[in-house]
């Protein structure tokens, strides 16, 4: 088999809620689409575009905002960098005059309505998170094979078609092509399995994270990679602090009324703060009890996940429906553990990231193919091992971490109510946030020697699992929850 090579900067990416492979996914697979339009045959002739959904995308698109995505990547709009607060405004105008302008450049008639197919009942066999773009355009250019070509009233047509699959993550597939990740690339220290991560840690006597970073260098710089991470620490800082400020109800339909802000209130009581480094001060003044402690982990958690269903820019972490388990725990342990350094940080996220992709490797980072498992377990296993590395635990404790943090994950289902990234999606993030601190303090407690499960083995069971549970807990709002619970009724 060969090696995929997955770097810190494809764990975790800057982007827009509420989903990683629902929204920021189908975001991607447009942009590529229509660059590979552009490429065989140009923009100028463009007569049409169609997007078909399949599966979970068409079971849990609309309250995904997969369409929204869609759209925003057909114009050529990047999720990094988009203004999410013009977000509503900008499909509104396409949705009234039905025109979109592709890549910034061809306008064509376009109504969401018809031109994005939700084709409910309709599955492909690769991936649960499907997508067809068509593109109908006319004539076609010299000595140029169209992928389809019709004769018509309005003379020689062609149509460009692709199929794309969004695999979790924010990573994308096109069908055919070999590899979502960057397997070209040749690293010092080749990862799949938690055994060669082990083996090599070993060999050279490195930390995890030490590992990862001089992996890193077969794509850049150091110093690119330290500024690249310290920015994605910088995201989510920003997305905490927005979060624990903003008050109101969720979008959606569901009436959900967002609970940081308000739990923010109540811990900080009469202590005041201009800003974020002022608000970390304030909290700190407040102690060191374990119920504080505890509620501020929730909260941070509760603030990151509040924004990603609101639209908000939140860094997947390793998707966006598990993007707050990883903030919580790093701003948990910057506040609490003094951890607010820039090695810390940098020391933090790389070894999450090495984790994260072993599993990615080894199961799926998809709760299309493996449920909520595959979500808030990979993100806290990621947590608990990072903690505990930089808490100063062996290589091996922060695999056993890991491994201990996954083992009381597995089995748990996706059943968003209503195709919602909020119930039961925000709480589960401070589930696993607790959790990875849990696996932390377990196996900095313990021995790796006497351990009876290995961090493989809970791969391998995880993956195992996936393919044994029912498609209807696999993010399909088809089961669990999300058929008990009337829409309209939130979270208490």
């Amino acid at each position: 088999m060969p090696h995929e090579a997955i770097s810190v900067f494809d764990m975790f990416k800057i982007g827009v809620g509420p989903s990683s492979s629902h929204t920021l996914g189908p975001w991607r697979a447009a942009q590529r689409f229509t660059a590979s339009l552009e490429k065989k045959h140009g923009l100028s002739r463009l007569l049409s575009v169609k997007v078909l959904l399949y599966g979970s995308l068409a079971k849990t698109g609309k309250g995904h905002g997969t369409d929204i995505a869609i759209q925003l990547g057909l114009a050529g709009e990047d999720p990094v960098t988009f203004e999410i607060g013009r977000i509503d405004s900008y499909v509104q105008e396409i949705r009234a005059h039905k025109k979109l302008t592709i890549k910034k450049q061809k306008e064509i008639d376009f109504d969401p309505s018809t031109d994005i197919v939700f084709l409910y009942s309709e599955t492909l066999p690769y991936h649960p998170n499907a997508m067809t773009f068509l593109a109908t355009f006319r004539g076609s250019r010299r000595g140029e094979q169209d992928d389809y070509s019709q004769q018509g009233g309005q003379g020689k047509q062609g149509q460009l078609a692709e199929t794309w699959y969004s695999i979790g993550g924010g990573f994308v597939k096109k069908e055919g092509e070999e590899s979502a990740g960057g397997s070209a690339v040749q690293l010092p220290f080749p990862i799949d399995t938690n055994a060669d991560l082990l083996h090599w840690c070993r060999k050279t006597g490195m930390s995890i994270s030490e590992v990862v970073m001089e992996n890193e260098g077969a794509w850049r710089p150091e110093k690119e990679t330290r500024d690249g991470v310290l920015n994605i620490w910088r995201v989510m800082q920003e997305c905490i602090y927005r979060g624990c400020h903003s008050e109101g109800i969720l979008p959606g339909g569901l009436y959900v009324k967002r609970r940081a802000a308000a739990l923010n209130k109540k811990l900080i009581g009469n202590r005041t703060y201009d800003d974020f480094d002022t608000w970390v001060a304030a909290i700190r003044a407040g102690g060191h009890d374990f119920k504080y402690i505890l509620d501020w982990v929730s909260c941070f958690a509760l603030a990151v996940n509040e924004e990603n269903a609101s639209f908000g820019r939140v860094v997947t972490a390793p998707t966006n429906g598990a993007a707050g388990v990883i903030p919580a725990v790093l701003q948990y342990y910057s506040i609490f553990c003094d951890g607010l350094r820039e090695d810390k940080i940098l020391q933090f996220i790389l070894t999450a990231s090495e984790i994260g992709s072993i599993f990615k490797k080894g199961a799926t980072i998809s709760a299309a193919m493996g449920g909520c498992q595959a979500e808030i377990g990979v993100s806290s296993a990621m947590a608990a091992a990072a903690l505990t590395e930089c808490v100063g635990g062996s290589q091996r404790q922060a695999m056993m971490a890991a491994e201990i943090a996954m083992e009381h994950h597995l089995g748990l289902t996706c059943d968003p109510i209503g195709g919602l990234v909020q119930i039961p999606c925000i709480e589960r993030n401070t589930m696993g946030a607790i959790k990875a601190i849990t696996a932390s303090q377990l196996a900095l407690q313990s021995t790796p020697d006497f351990a009876k499960v290995s961090l493989d083995a809970v791969v391998s069971t995880m993956w195992n699992t996936a393919r044994d549970m029912n498609s209807k807990y696999k993010e399909t709002s088809d089961g669990g929850l999300a058929v008990q619970i009337p829409l309209g009724l939130s979270e208490c």
